[in-house]
């Protein structure tokens, strides 16, 4: 099976920034996990496996899922911080 290449990962801060975006411009906080779901699907199958549904699937739930958790764990370390 081929891996998630460097390109691929590099997308995960791409889909950090564009759920922020989406939070700025409106979309409710608890439907950002969904958006960033969303958006790792949609640069898997347009992206990183065009023509391979199965790897695009699994790729982009990969990203969606990094993306939800670097944004956590960064949110939770600042808010930590600051108490």
């Amino acid at each position: 099976m081929d891996q998630l290449t460097v390109y691929g990962i590099a997308l995960v801060p791409v889909i950090i920034g564009l759920a922020e975006l989406l939070k700025r411009f409106g979309l409710p906080t608890r439907l950002i996990p969904l958006a960033a779901l969303a958006l790792g699907q949609f640069f898997a199958f347009f992206y990183l496996a065009p023509g391979e549904p199965k790897k695009a699937i699994f790729f982009g739930t990969v990203l969606g899922l990094s993306a939800i958790g670097l944004f956590s764990g960064a949110k939770n370390t600042l808010v930590s911080r600051k108490k």
